[in-house]
C-alpha cells in the first residue's frame, strides 16, 4: 500500500460560487491532516468548507464550517484527521469573491 503526502488541493475563489477544493482520486483513500484559510484581503469576510460523499450536494447536513469569519489579512488552520474515501469531495465556497484561499494537505492511501 503506498503512502502519498502532498498538497491536496488549493483554491482561491473568484467568486462566491461553491469551488472544489479536493477529490479523492478512485481506488484510493485520503487522510486530511490540515486546512488552512486565509484572507488575503484588507476586509472581513466569510467562507464554508463542505465534506461530500461523491454526488452529495452542498447543503448543511455536510458542512464542516459553516459561515465562519476570516478576519482582514490572517491565516485559520484546522487540523482535523478527515477519513475520505474514493471519489469523496471536499468543496468550499468564499462568501467575498478573490478574498479567500484555501488549501488542503494530507496523505493519499492506495
Amino acid at each position: 500500500m503506498a503512502f502519498g503526502y502532498k498538497i491536496l488541493g488549493q483554491s482561491a475563489p473568484a467568486d462566491t460560487s461553491n469551488a472544489d477544493l479536493y477529490s479523492v482520486p478512485t481506488s484510493t483513500e485520503t487522510i486530511v491532516s490540515s486546512l488552512a484559510i486565509t484572507n488575503v484581503t484588507a476586509a472581513p469576510a466569510s467562507y464554508r468548507i463542505y465534506i461530500r460523499n461523491s454526488g452529495a450536494a452542498a447543503v448543511n447536513g455536510n458542512a464542516l464550517v459553516k459561515d465562519a469569519i476570516a478576519e482582514a489579512n490572517t491565516t485559520t488552520t484546522i487540523g482535523i484527521g478527515i477519513s475520505l474515501a474514493a471519489t469523496d469531495i471536499i468543496t468550499v465556497q468564499s462568501g467575498t469573491a478573490d478574498s479567500i484561499t484555501f488549501h488542503a494537505f494530507g496523505t493519499e492511501v492506495g
